[in-house]
């Protein structure tokens, strides 16, 4: 579950895919989007992507740069010195390529696989989808979750279902029990390659 303010818990999206596997045995895996309870992993739930929390991953190390950058500048705009603009522009700029350069790099660690095995990268898919860079979070729904598990496990998808579960976040868009078809923002473009090759009975939308 994610938090908000004064620590209230909202729900989050959840999904199912019923597979079969090389032995004709008929189950199904589970995925929750992004993190709960701060992580990725967690028992009967397939893990992520890619993961970008261990330790001494580059999200951790470059997360800690851009925090001591963050520190810098709020320190130098605290102070009653007046001729420190000019430093205070150099490192919100440094701040801005960094940010830009570690996001680049984490969409270049997730690839998703389609069922002929064939693998193509986060931004090599929006860009042919839709000439454009993947937004924020991208990679981290459950859809694409669930795909990627059963294809590295020879597993055949036979059905997927989406459903938010939980209070819904501010927007009051996501309902508690009720099911979403994927979105097009962030899982469109790697769905359209996932799924590449499968008959489907409900259009993506």
């Amino acid at each position: 579950m994610e938090l908000e303010q004064k620590g209230t818990v909202i729900g989050k999206m959840f999904g199912v895919l019923v597979v079969r596997n090389t032995q004709n045995e008929i189950g199904f895996l589970a995925a929750f989007s992004g993190k709960m309870a701060g992580g990725y992993h967690h028992s009967i739930f397939v893990p992520p992507v890619f993961d970008a929390l261990t330790e001494d991953s580059f999200l951790n190390i470059g997360m800690t740069e851009l925090n001591a950058i963050n520190l810098e500048i709020k320190t130098l705009e605290a102070a009653t010195i007046t001729d420190n603009t000019e430093q205070i522009d150099s490192l919100k700029l440094r701040r801005k390529n960094n940010s830009v350069v570690l996001q680049d790099k984490l969409f270049d660690e997730y690839s998703f696989l389609n069922q002929a095995g064939d693998e193509k990268n986060l931004r090599t898919l929006f860009r042919t989808f839709s000439n454009t860079n993947p937004p924020a979070g991208a990679g981290e729904c459950a859809a694409p979750k669930l795909l990627q598990y059963a294809f590295q496990h020879n597993m055949q998808p036979l059905a997927i279902a989406e459903f938010w579960w939980g209070l819904s976040p501010k927007s009051d868009y996501w309902k508690h029990g009720h099911f979403y078809p994927a979105c097009q923002q962030k899982c469109a473009p790697i769905l359209s390659h996932m799924l590449e090759g499968i008959e489907l009975d409900i259009a993506l939308s």
